[in-house]
């Protein structure tokens, strides 16, 4: 009995390091791989003849996207993001899914959540383009990262103007 006390005693007096001292953050390990989801407003886009926001036609006439996503980290300070966004167009007396969006591009991190993404577009309406996107984590927690984004969509193609947009993002990473 003597001997397992002991040996309880030798155990814990050797960790007794690790047992009273405060948790480091684990250092992240890459590539790490995460996922996210959002949703995204088209607030004004702008054409050689016109410019339109989404709020004009009111509750009745508006677009929402919910972009769904995974970024491939590959450091600190760079990763890759593989995005793909059905948008649902509501107009009066219908709503349906209008297009749906890929647009992949490379991650630059910055500090303090900051994030610049410039994407490639390809639509199913027969669009394509890029969008510059600002990307900043403003609030984290344990397994979940909240975020806000502004996007720039230029889009060109299918006997269309070519426009310039901005969006709003809110979402969310799963970390």
């Amino acid at each position: 009995m003597r001997n397992k006390l002991l040996g309880l005693i030798s155990i814990v007096l050797l960790n007794a390091p690790d047992l009273f001292s405060q948790s480091q953050p684990v250092p992240t390990t890459y590539p790490k791989v995460v996922g996210y989801l959002s949703f995204i407003l088209p607030l004004v886009t702008i054409n050689k003849n016109e410019t339109s926001n989404d709020f004009s036609g009111g509750i009745n006439n508006f677009a929402i996207g919910f972009p769904i996503g995974v970024n491939v980290l590959y450091s600190e300070h760079f990763g890759f993001s593989y995005e793909i966004t059905p948008t649902i167009q509501a107009s009066p007396g219908t709503t349906k899914t209008s297009k749906i969006l890929f647009d992949p591009g490379p991650m630059f991190r910055f500090r303090h959540g900051f994030t610049i993404i410039p994407r490639l577009a390809f639509d199913t309406q027969g669009r394509y383009g890029f969008t510059p996107v600002f990307n900043q984590i403003y609030a984290h927690s344990k397994t979940i990262n909240y975020f806000i984004a502004v996007s720039l969509p230029a889009r060109f193609g299918n006997d269309e103007l070519p426009s310039l947009g901005v969006n709003l993002q809110l979402g969310f990473i799963f970390i």
